[in-house]
């Protein structure tokens, strides 16, 4: 059996004709982080609410910890921990009052559960400042506190980075990993910030328009990243075929506009440049850069960016 906590089938959302989630399918591996990346309105907020039924999906289905037709029904209520857009509190009462109302709602914690889940978002527990008087930062702080109080298996976070400082920031990873690596938490992560997901995610998938373009693991970005020797030719399949039979290379990428990247034996660049004169291929161009994950996620999106 597949081991996903979370999968879809061709999950899709239309809005008066206009299609939000476009047939796409997740794949979130057990006891990992899955980082779901896309620019503002991507539909990242949309898929998380088909994922918490708390929107209807137009067509497709959601399959949670390998269940069929499973969903987020009632059994698996405590299983699952969220906090979707701004997080939403009573506006007259504190932090440890919110989070009572919640845990005699949810029905099973422990006595040191609220306690606990404050001092973890650095939130005193013991405070009288009301929740209306809270910046954003400690509404985001409070919002991830409800969501884990509970020591759910499954984490679904939407942009919980927003509105935190720097110091939020890095507190708010290290709790997460912690939490994957140490208790076998499932976290899925929205986000428009790719610096921060790449120091978080174990696997991404970039949403576009509605769509699933990728599904990529940390290993598969890395390569992303490695020096390269960019060659701009007339022929790129018959370059293609020159580093495979006379160089023996194998690790190389056809990109647009007629270029072609190579990514080991960087240094017999003077040798290949040759050859491809010589076999009748005009070459542009050659540099060599180191990759940038950035570049790589521009192309995916059609040369719009994240962010």
């Amino acid at each position: 059996m597949d081991n996903y906590v979370i999968k879809t089938e061709n999950l899709t959302k239309k809005y008066h004709g206009q299609i939000a989630v476009d047939n796409i399918n997740l794949h979130v591996p057990k006891g990992k982080i899955y980082a779901l990346l896309g620019r503002n309105g991507a539909g990242k907020t949309t898929t998380m609410k088909m994922l918490l039924n708390l929107l209807r999906p137009s067509a497709g289905k959601v399959i949670l910890f390998g269940e069929k037709d499973s969903g987020f029904g009632k059994r698996n209520y405590h299983r699952i921990g969220s906090m979707i857009e701004a997080p939403a509190f009573y506006e007259n009462l504190t932090a440890k009052e919110n989070l009572e109302i919640l845990a005699r709602l949810r029905g099973r914690h422990r006595q040191d559960t609220i306690e606990n889940a404050l001092f973890v978002v650095n939130l005193d527990w013991k405070s009288k400042k009301l929740f209306r008087e809270y910046s954003l930062g400690m509404k985001q702080r409070l919002g991830l506190a409800a969501a884990i109080m509970h020591e759910p298996e499954l984490l679904i976070l939407d942009e919980p980075m927003n509105g935190l400082d720097p110091i939020g920031i890095c507190e708010t990873r290290k709790y997460l990993l912690q939490l994957c690596r140490e208790k076998g938490t499932t976290i899925l992560i929205s986000s428009h910030v790719l610096n921060e997901i790449e120091q978080l995610a174990d696997v991404i998938g970039v949403i576009h328009k509605g769509a699933l373009l990728e599904e990529t693991n940390l290993q598969e970005l890395y390569r992303h990243r490695r020096n390269y020797a960019e060659f701009e030719v007339s022929e790129v399949n018959k370059a293609a075929l020159i580093l495979e039979r006379m160089f023996s290379i194998s690790d190389y990428a056809i990109m647009g506009g007629n270029k072609i990247r190579l990514y080991e034996k960087i240094d017999k660049r003077a040798a290949i440049n040759s050859s491809f004169v010589k076999e009748g291929i005009a070459v542009e161009k050659v540099s060599v850069s180191a990759g940038k994950l950035e570049e790589y996620f521009t192309e995916l999106v059609g040369g719009e960016g994240i962010g």
